[in-house]
């Protein structure tokens, strides 16, 4: 399959990602076990009647689509694909809360129709009118991937130039409450986090919206190619050098090929060692991870692509991402490598632009 080009990229995190210097201004947080988005003014591209109406989830997502047409110069794109992992939380736990409150009668269904995961992706292109192609993945931790693939498949069969693609996830309160209950969230006894050399299980969890102009053709702001994408929903640890290993092989590569590599060590010590094991096969290479500045959640991998697109349009690596000393002159090809809690691994592969 031939590669395409990411030719924008907008994120809303628990960084400052909207605003410029994005790789000087990064900073970390280990001390909260559930870190927040930055959120922008959404009446600026939102009109106040919907944005009463809207869940996070939706005014995240929107605000970032707006800012990712607006940098790749696209009024309506050629399709509109979505990955979450969770969907519009907010307002399936609204839903539910009037069923038991209500004892299942009388119920107004506007909560339950803005509760299904496609919300995102229909209100997209509801504020853009466009009547194109329009699918959302919901994949766990490799929703995003997935949504990535389509779109390459997309451009590659010439249904497509220009695909919209993003990933989004958003906190809710009772599902944050649950989290903790079955130790996904880490314990406030186990804090500050060690994201690198955690002793402790669970993790700190954030939210967020990721979105990308993908595109057949390279212009003069593209941020990277993209190469190629591996899924696989379990790898055994001891298959995790070998999964790597044959992706590398299959796109004529070799690990010292690898100027990058970005890692989700996400301070849960049962399934960091995946990331450790991964690590043993890029000595010579940057090594970087960058949970600690966004938080765990189901497309967190959105955050590193972003981060990804930045470094490789931009030429420099933020020394909060570091984990090794190595830095190379030039960096031309990133690899990275993401799973939740041991599933869904994926392999992303993105060379300079």
């Amino acid at each position: 399959m031939s590669a395409v080009y990411i030719n924008s990229a907008s994120c809303i995190s628990a960084q400052d990602t909207l605003n410029n210097n994005i790789l000087q201004n990064l900073t970390s947080e280990n001390t909260s076990s559930i870190l927040k988005a930055i959120e922008p003014n959404y009446k600026e591209f939102i009109p106040p009647a919907m944005i009463r109406r809207m869940s996070k989830t939706v005014k995240m997502s929107s605000a970032a689509s707006h800012y990712a047409l607006k940098e790749a110069g696209i009024e309506k794109p050629d399709a509109i694909i979505v990955g979450t992992g969770m969907g519009c939380s907010q307002d399936s736990e609204k839903f539910l809360k009037n069923v038991i409150d209500n004892h299942e009668e009388f119920l107004t269904p506007t909560f339950f129709i803005q509760s299904t995961h496609n919300t995102v992706a229909g209100q997209i292109a509801l504020g853009l009118q466009c009547h194109a192609y329009n699918f959302t993945y919901v994949n766990t931790s490799s929703s995003l991937e997935f949504s990535l693939l389509d779109a390459q498949l997309q451009i590659c069969d010439g249904e497509a130039d220009n695909v919209l693609v993003g990933s989004t996830d958003e906190q809710t309160e009772r599902t944050m409450e649950l989290y903790r209950l079955n130790h996904t969230i880490k314990k406030e006894t186990d804090l500050p986090a060690d994201h690198l050399n955690s002793n402790t299980n669970g993790v700190i969890w954030g939210e967020g919206a990721s979105f990308f102009v993908v595109g057949k053709d390279k212009t003069e702001n593209s941020y990277a190619k993209l190469k190629n994408i591996q899924i696989s929903n379990t790898v055994g640890l001891n298959e995790v050098q070998d999964f790597i290993q044959k992706f590398l092989v299959q796109n004529n590569l070799s690990n010292q090929d690898i100027d990058a590599v970005i890692l989700g060590f996400s301070g849960d010590a049962a399934s960091d060692v995946y990331y450790t094991k991964a690590m043993d096969l890029f000595p010579g290479s940057s090594q970087l991870y960058y949970k600690h500045l966004s938080g765990e959640f189901n497309t967190a991998s959105g955050f590193s692509i972003f981060m990804a697109s930045h470094i490789l349009k931009e030429q420099q690596i933020p020394e909060i991402m570091m984990i090794n000393s190595q830095k190379k002159e030039r960096v031309k090809n990133v690899l990275l490598y993401n799973h939740l809690a041991g599933h869904d691994h994926s392999l992303v592969l993105l060379e300079k632009a």
